[in-house]
């Protein structure tokens, strides 16, 4: 049996990316980390600021809020826009994006919102996110 070697320590990336849905993306753990299951970024967006609504293919996503105020808009696949409502999020909270379910959020006036979003299994490429015509509950600014 091959001796597995030790996967090296993730660190925030420097460079940004811009996600599907408008958020700025930092990498933390990937497949050069070892990470075969799962990816981990930062995800950010300014204070004010709104994202595309979107939904994806296959991945579901654990965020868990590191600071800033804002609200989440879910909605499951086959309701209308009008059935899901916004939640309001702050730091040390914890919530699901379920794989096919369309989502949008938004920062509050006063402060930027910065979370960990872990996918599962590990963030395919941008052509996972799909525009969700009948979108969120807010114009997006990004």
């Amino acid at each position: 049996m091959p001796a597995q070697s030790i996967p090296p320590i993730g660190r925030r990336s420097d460079d940004v990316i811009i996600a599907p849905d408008g958020s700025e993306v930092r990498l933390l753990l990937t497949d050069a980390h070892g990470a075969t299951r799962c990816s981990v970024v930062e995800v950010s967006i300014g204070a004010g600021e709104a994202s595309r609504p979107v939904r994806h293919r296959t991945v579901e996503e654990a965020w868990y809020v590191i600071e800033g105020e804002g609200e989440v808009w879910r909605r499951p696949p086959d309701h209308a826009v009008a059935e899901a409502s916004p939640i309001r999020v702050s730091g040390g909270d914890a919530l699901v994006i379920p794989t096919g379910w369309a989502f949008q959020f938004r920062a509050l006036p006063e402060a930027g919102l910065r979370f960990i979003c872990v996918t599962m299994p590990p963030w395919p490429g941008t052509e996972e996110a799909v525009e969700v015509a009948e979108g969120g509950p807010w114009p997006p600014t990004l």
